[in-house]
């Protein structure tokens, strides 16, 4: 696992790169967490101060220690700016399935980095992990974040009504999936 999280850290395209997830970028990743529009869908809660942010990073690189989880930041290579976290987690061993996660500050969106990042995870998940199945979770109202699934040729596989309840309104969670057919 070591040797593949080293790899999964050094990712890239010619647009973006991945990158360790450290404390010392706490300040950083804080001005996309810390934004109610950014978190609202995503499964994190919003992180209102900058402690909060270093205690939930604290917190990911103890789940990546473990080794039940794999986070990286992304970071665009014109700038050397963080834009985003992309993960990898739910390792289930008996199917040789994982789930995947994305998060971007809000000015990187529609720019087509979500779509190149969960490409490389994808990529590096089937090809480096030899994992037979990828799937994630989405909040039916983040359209953006469904047509990052569908462009790296994710399946809509399933609905579940009701599902996730955020700011007094339920919402649809939709199910997406990808088999390795490599």
């Amino acid at each position: 696992m070591n040797t593949n999280l080293r790899l999964f850290h050094t990712l890239e395209t010619d647009n973006i790169c991945f990158k360790s997830l450290v404390a010392d970028d706490t300040r950083e990743i804080h001005t996309y967490a810390s934004d109610e529009e950014v978190s609202r869908f995503i499964g994190w809660k919003l992180m209102k101060t900058v402690d909060e942010t270093r205690e939930f990073i604290e917190t990911m690189l103890k789940r990546e220690a473990a080794g039940t989880h794999m986070y990286a930041s992304v970071v665009l290579k014109a700038t050397q700016a963080i834009i985003g976290t992309v993960m990898i987690f739910d390792f289930d061993q008996i199917t040789n399935h994982a789930e995947i996660g994305y998060v971007f500050h809000k000015d990187y969106w529609g720019k087509g980095y979500g779509s190149e990042s969960v490409a490389l995870l994808t990529d590096f998940a089937f090809d480096t992990l030899k994992l037979h199945k990828l799937h994630a979770s989405v909040v039916d109202a983040n359209i953006g974040s469904a047509r990052i699934l569908e462009k790296n040729g994710y399946e809509l596989e399933g609905r579940i009504k009701d599902h996730f309840f955020i700011e007094d309104i339920y919402y649809n969670q939709l199910l997406y999936g990808k088999i390795n057919n490599k």
